[in-house]
C-alpha cells in the first residue's frame, strides 16, 4: 500500500488530468478563513481539491467536545466520505482563505476514466489505512509519541521538504495539535519544548515549525530522544 500523501497526490494529478481532457468538470470557488465547506450530517456527494490555502476536518464527541481529524493543504483531496456514506461524518472548515475545486463524485465513480477510478480506489484504501493507524496509535502510544507521529505525518503532508526536514509555514496552533493527539494544550507545549531541546523540531526566525523527519522517526522507532535533555 502506498503512503497516503503519495496516493493523495496521485488522485489530485488524475483529477487535474481528467479535467484537462474534459472527462470530468469541476467548479472552482473560494472560501474565507473559518468558513465551512460542508457540515457534519450534510449530504454532499463531492470531492474537493485544494488549489491554495488550508482546510481542517473535525467532528464532535457526544458531550460536544471538538475533535480535529486532519489538516489538508494545497494539492490535497478531501470529502471522500461523501462517496461512501449518504451524509458527511465530519465538518470541513477553511483555516485561511482557500481556493477549492468541487467535483461530483459520480463523475469519478462511473469508471469511464480508468486511471482516475483506480486513483480514487487507491486513495480510499489508503485513507482507511491511515484511520486504522490513528486508532492503533491511540491505543498503543503515549501522548508524546502520538504527537511525534502526528508531526512526522504533517511534515510529509503539508510541509515543504528541505533535505531531511519539513517546514510547516502555515500556522497550526498547540490547541489544534492537542485536539489531534488527544491531550491538553499544556502537554503539547511541554512535549514541543522537549523536542526542541533535543533538536528534533525547531522554530525558524519567522516562527515556522521545522520538523526533522529522520530524527523524529528514529525516536518513534527507538523511544529515545537525542542526548541533551
Amino acid at each position: 500500500m502506498e503512503p497516503l500523501c503519495s496516493s493523495e497526490q496521485r488522485l489530485a494529478g488524475a483529477l487535474q488530468e481528467a479535467a484537462r481532457r474534459g472527462t470530468i468538470r469541476g467548479t472552482r470557488f473560494h472560501v474565507g478563513r473559518r468558513e465551512h465547506i460542508y457540515n457534519l450530517g450534510q449530504p454532499d456527494a463531492h470531492l474537493y481539491l485544494i488549489e491554495s490555502g488550508q482546510v481542517k476536518t473535525l467532528t464532535h464527541t457526544r458531550d460536544g467536545k471538538q475533535c480535529l481529524l486532519s489538516i489538508h493543504g494545497p494539492g490535497d483531496v478531501f470529502g471522500e466520505g461523501g462517496v461512501l456514506a449518504a451524509n458527511h461524518t465530519e465538518t470541513a472548515q477553511a483555516m485561511q482563505v482557500t481556493t477549492l475545486v468541487q467535483i461530483r463524485a459520480a463523475q469519478v465513480m462511473k469508471g469511464c476514466d480508468p486511471p482516475l477510478h483506480e486513483a480514487l480506489i487507491s486513495h480510499l484504501a489508503n485513507r482507511l489505512l491511515e484511520q486504522q493507524q490513528m486508532i492503533a496509535n491511540l491505543v498503543t502510544m503515549d501522548s508524546e509519541h502520538r504527537l511525534a507521529a502526528l508531526l512526522v505525518n504533517l511534515g510529509k503532508k503539508v510541509g515543504k521538504s528541505r533535505e531531511h526536514t519539513a517546514l510547516i509555514r502555515d500556522r497550526i496552533t498547540q490547541e489544534e495539535l492537542a485536539e489531534m493527539v488527544g491531550t491538553t494544550r499544556s502537554r503539547v507545549g511541554y512535549f514541543l519544548k522537549r523536542f526542541s531541546v533535543a533538536g528534533v523540531v525547531h522554530r525558524t526566525k519567522e516562527a515556522h515549525l521545522c520538523i526533522h523527519i529522520t530524527e523524529l522517526t528514529d525516536y518513534l522507532e527507538n523511544s529515545s530522544l537525542p542526548a541533551g535533555l
